[in-house]
């Protein structure tokens, strides 16, 4: 009789937002792993009508007992030999940072291959978001047992307390800020009108740059996370794991902008998200450990 542990070893828990209309939070992240072939167990941390950018709404957030008693269940669940990576991203409440953090530690405790990545959905350049309160339980409880994180520029500013006018700033804030793989977003780029992906490990440097498009950016940073953590667990070198990433997003938006649309179009562009066919410029920076090219 097949244990039900055996049924499968690559599930991923996905901890977020939820949206009825549009593709951010779970709605982006979901759609990525299964299209790469990653069943998921998604956790709402929020519900949403829409993205708050496109206005007002009302939000549903999980009572703090309801939302502790769901993750217990999950953490007794006879499936957790199925999970091989967790990722988590907005929450609904700062007491929501440390049920998450029991579940991250429950299920390393049975597998330590498991990848945890977070993303520390917290700001943007116009600032926190979310409540300090929420910020600092990312920051204290969950960055600290991350395998992988994916802040914004301004994400690891507040997180780290650092200026970062700079990319040399920046790898060394991300070298400061804890888990031993650190993806930057809106990273300073090199091209004239680009944008870039910092990826830094205690030993490697790589910036992927594209051009800058105007159109729809709601979730672009659920979406990172979820093709950077698939792509880790399929065992890519990390060149290839931020070549993919920064190419199949940079796809996806520019081909959701050609069409007018005001929401990420995944459903329309799933080829993308497994075969990005988007040229990204790949530059290997010198990282400050060394003082010479990574």
């Amino acid at each position: 009789m097949t244990s039900p542990a055996a049924v499968s070893s690559n599930a991923v828990i996905v901890i977020s937002s939820h949206v009825v209309r549009g593709s951010v939070g779970n709605r982006a992240a979901v759609f990525a792993l299964e299209t790469l072939g990653h069943p998921v167990w998604a956790v709402p941390t929020v519900i949403l009508p829409w993205h708050p950018g496109h206005g007002p709404a009302k939000r549903i957030v999980p009572e703090v007992q309801q939302f502790d008693d769901l993750i217990a269940d999950l953490e007794r669940a006879p499936w957790l030999g199925e999970v091989s990576g967790i990722m988590s991203g907005y929450l609904g409440n700062a007491a929501q940072a440390a049920a998450v953090a029991r579940l991250v530690k429950t299920v390393k405790a049975r597998n330590r291959q498991v990848l945890y990545l977070c993303d520390p959905v917290i700001g943007d350049e116009k600032g926190l978001y979310v409540p300090e309160a929420t910020a600092i339980g990312i920051r204290d409880q969950l960055m600290p047992l991350a395998d992988i994180a994916t802040p914004n520029r301004f994400e690891l500013a507040w997180l780290t307390g650092a200026d970062l006018p700079d990319n040399k700033a920046i790898m060394q804030a991300a070298l400061h800020a804890g888990p031993g793989t650190m993806l930057v977003t809106s990273a300073h780029p090199m091209l004239a009108g680009g944008t870039g992906n910092l990826l830094v490990t205690h030993s490697l440097a790589l910036l992927a740059e594209h051009r800058l498009v105007t159109g729809p950016t709601n979730g672009l940073g659920d979406l990172t996370s979820a093709l950077f953590l698939a792509r880790m667990l399929a065992g890519l070198d990390l060149e290839q794991v931020l070549q993919r990433t920064t190419a199949s997003v940079f796809e996806i938006m520019a081909r959701s902008a050609k069409r007018g649309a005001d929401e990420l179009m995944l459903e329309a562009d799933a080829s993308s998200l497994s075969t990005p066919m988007a040229m990204t410029q790949m530059r290997r920076l010198v990282h400050p450990s060394k003082g010479v090219r990574a």
